[in-house]
């Protein structure tokens, strides 16, 4: 399904191989929490995915780990801005916001939150809305 979603908005979208369910054990071990269902599904189907420019609308497995537990640890960003636990980042614009999920599985709204500000933006329903509305907008942003 998730593939097909991609495919219809051109071939230049790029999208990765499928995640492994031990990937996805050990990405969900390292961050203390289940991914929430609909991006396991989606990464269970392709591990990330970039639109036409190259920029990760959805990060691979391992770099949602990676870059959830940076924003969680990393000191300067504990002075900069507010506690980041209650998020699930999976994607960026390619400028420094990211998109997430809170925290709590039983909520599928993405948010985005920008770098500059701060701020915490409500965006899309759910991760089927946020990728198409991305998709959609080919490189422009839909989400201001």
């Amino acid at each position: 399904m998730w593939r097909e979603i991609v495919e219809q908005y051109g071939d230049e979208s790029e999208v990765g191989p499928p995640a492994t369910e031990e990937d996805l054990r050990l990405s969900e071990e390292e961050l203390g929490t289940s991914m929430p269902s609909q991006l396991r599904e989606l990464l269970m189907e392709c591990d990330g995915v970039a639109d036409a420019y190259g920029t990760d609308v959805i990060w691979d497995t391992r770099k949602i780990a990676q870059e959830n537990i940076r924003f969680r640890t990393t000191s300067d960003f504990r002075d900069l801005y507010m506690p980041f636990d209650h998020l699930l980042f999976f994607g960026d614009n390619g400028g420094g916001d990211q998109f997430a999920f809170p925290a709590s599985p039983a909520k599928a709204d993405v948010y985005l939150w920008d770098h500059e500000t701060d701020s915490r933006i409500w965006v899309a329903a759910d991760l089927r809305q946020y990728v198409q509305r991305t998709l959609e907008a080919d490189g422009e942003e839909w989400y201001r």
